[in-house]
């Protein structure tokens, strides 16, 4: 999330204001931010990440699995070291159809044993991602369908 001056970019206010939930991977920074994430309208569900205040880090989890669409989808900020990084994210969250992440600020959208693991980037601190992103997942029946946005 944003810190300082930086903003949201409007496109991505604009997705999330249409969403019918925002899940949110961590590093939200503080928890006036989540309640500008509230105020946007859908409910948001949201894990701590390595980077919030205290406070957050006592509201939030460190984990969770939410229902959407019919499908379960985990979610963690930190997925370890990226040897074994998918493997591990599946062990931590079996029956799930997705697992989103943060921590990288990298982009990742792949299909590893019939699971998809995810991870949006940041639409503000793109590090070494090639432009600023997020994830769009639409769900039915079960299905989960990634969609990665670039916000440049």
């Amino acid at each position: 999330m944003p810190r300082g001056s930086r903003r949201l970019p409007e496109a991505c206010v604009e997705r999330l204001r249409a969403a019918d939930l925002v899940l949110h991977a961590g590093d939200v920074s503080r928890a006036t931010v989540l309640e500008e994430l509230r105020a946007l309208g859908p409910p948001v569900r949201a894990v701590f990440g390595n980077a919030d205040e205290p406070a957050l880090r006592e509201a939030l989890p460190e984990r969770l699995v939410v229902e959407a669409g019919g499908a379960r989808i985990g979610m963690v900020h930190d997925p370890g070291p990226r040897v074994g990084r998918e493997a591990r994210l599946l062990g931590w969250f079996p029956g799930c159809r997705a697992v989103v992440y943060g921590h990288t600020h990298l982009p990742q959208v792949e299909l590893v044993e019939g699971v998809w693991v995810l991870n949006p980037g940041s639409p503000t601190e793109r590090r070494r991602s090639p432009a600023p992103s997020m994830l769009v997942l639409r769900g039915e029946d079960g299905v989960v369908e990634p969609e990665l946005l670039t916000l440049a």
